[in-house]
């Protein structure tokens, strides 16, 4: 007999947050909106139905955070990185990692270090800093 511990509530959202900071703050540095739009479109980073239960244990959960966590490091720092091999090793074992748990994520190392930079460019994506209407 095995006993499995699910995952929390609390784990379900932070992996949607972290797929939302991904969208929203990390994408529009790097790419335009209609890129953005087709990676939508491709379901990147949404498990598919077949998957969903896939991250409802407590292991798995823990796994595909922290590999989404590492992933969002590797791209906040993409630019100054100094030693690009061991970042880039890091982010295919991430991204290989997500991918194993149905997080489907085709997005290679060189695509966002020679990504033209976005940065100042107005995005629908962005997360507006507020959320009134003046």
């Amino acid at each position: 007999m095995k006993v499995v511990v699910a995952s929390t509530e609390e784990q379900e959202r932070h992996i949607d947050e972290l797929v939302e900071q991904l969208y929203t703050e990390l994408f529009p540095k790097f790419f335009p909106d209609g890129e953005i739009h087709k990676l939508k479109e491709q379901n990147v980073l949404k498990p598919q139905d077949s998957d969903q239960m896939f991250n409802s244990n407590l292991k798995d959960a823990f796994q595909i955070i922290s590999s989404l966590q590492a992933v969002v490091a590797v791209l906040e720092h993409i630019e100054d990185c100094k030693h690009g091999q061991d970042y880039q090793k890091m982010f295919e074992r991430n991204c290989k990692n997500l991918n194993d748990y149905g997080y489907y994520f085709p997005m290679t190392f060189s695509q966002f270090k020679h990504a033209k930079s976005q940065n100042g460019e107005f995005s629908q994506y962005i997360k507006p800093a507020n959320d009134w209407i003046v």
